[in-house]
């Protein structure tokens, strides 16, 4: 009876633990959350029913005239232009840059961690070193290195900056991936005849899918969201949607248009959301995939 008794009492105690840890889950979900919803409810409300009714309040009559104007006519000051041509520059901007980062980490991180050689532990070290160097140290030489180039001011160039600088994150993430695969396949295939290149497109790449999801979701988050460098080596006419964005919000005369403000940053960060609601759960397992070595 006693038994009984004390197994029913801890199966109480279990479920309001869990209900508990619910509850205290969808009130931090709440909470992150509550700025989205506001925003996705100001965009859908016209100027009036904002300025009358309350922020946390559904839109009486949904309108998706901010979100037209956001992409096609939203006003910067100089001319009448929406975020439209410049959400167009970031795809054009972070596609290539994402995939050749990705491409160069993939092949330094298989060379230091398979194929050692004398100083590949300095060179690992320096290229860690400059994931930590501030965006601002590297903006004049950067400036003076892409005018040499004959790069300043186009989307090529910003390419080449963000390829540049993403190049020791995505290094360390291939490497710390590889270290986790055991030598002795490299050393078999080496046996076998297999070369460099081809031990690293037939065993190593088809091996690195977690990591490539990894890799590619965070080089893609961090140039899509980036602002300084757009601002900085861009012009009139190849500037990302980050600066577009910021030229609408700071650039409104007269009245406010607060469901235009928040329709053009719902725009702005529509592919990071979309990146991390489809692809989230590889993130997490790719993160950990080669955490059990090195």
């Amino acid at each position: 009876m006693d038994k009984a008794l004390n197994s029913t009492t801890k199966t109480v105690q279990n479920i309001a633990l869990r209900l508990g840890l619910y509850a205290m889950l969808c009130v931090f979900a709440i909470y992150f959350l509550m700025p989205l919803f506001v925003m996705i409810t100001t965009s859908l409300k016209d100027l009036n029913e904002i300025r009358a009714g309350s922020l946390i309040a559904l839109p009486r009559e949904v309108t998706f005239e901010a979100w037209q104007v956001a992409w096609s006519q939203a006003c910067t000051g100089i001319k009448c232009e929406g975020l439209s041509p410049y959400f167009w520059n970031s795809i054009l901007l972070a596609v290539p840059a994402v995939f050749i980062s990705t491409f160069i980490g993939a092949m330094n991180g298989y060379v230091i961690a398979q194929w050692r050689f004398k100083g590949a532990d300095v060179i690992f070290a320096l290229m860690l070193f400059g994931c930590f160097i501030p965006f601002q140290v590297v903006l004049l030489p950067m400036a003076k290195l892409l005018g040499w180039m004959g790069l300043a001011g186009s989307i090529p160039g910003l390419i080449f900056v963000h390829v540049v600088y993403g190049i020791g994150f995505t290094t360390l993430f291939f490497r710390n991936y590889y270290v986790s695969i055991s030598q002795e396949l490299t050393k078999a295939a080496k046996i076998d005849g297999a070369g460099f290149f081809r031990i690293f497109w037939s065993i190593f790449l088809p091996l690195s899918l977690p990591i490539i999801v990894v890799t590619i979701i965070w080089q893609f988050t961090q140039i899509w969201n980036d602002f300084l460098f757009g601002v900085s080596f861009s012009q009139a006419g190849t500037q990302p949607v980050t600066v577009a964005l910021n030229n609408i919000v700071n650039s409104t005369t007269g009245v406010k248009a607060y469901n235009v403000d928040m329709a053009a940053a719902i725009i702005a960060a529509l592919p990071t959301l979309l990146v991390y609601i489809l692809a989230g759960k590889y993130f997490i397992r790719g993160l950990t995939a080669g955490s059990v070595k090195g």
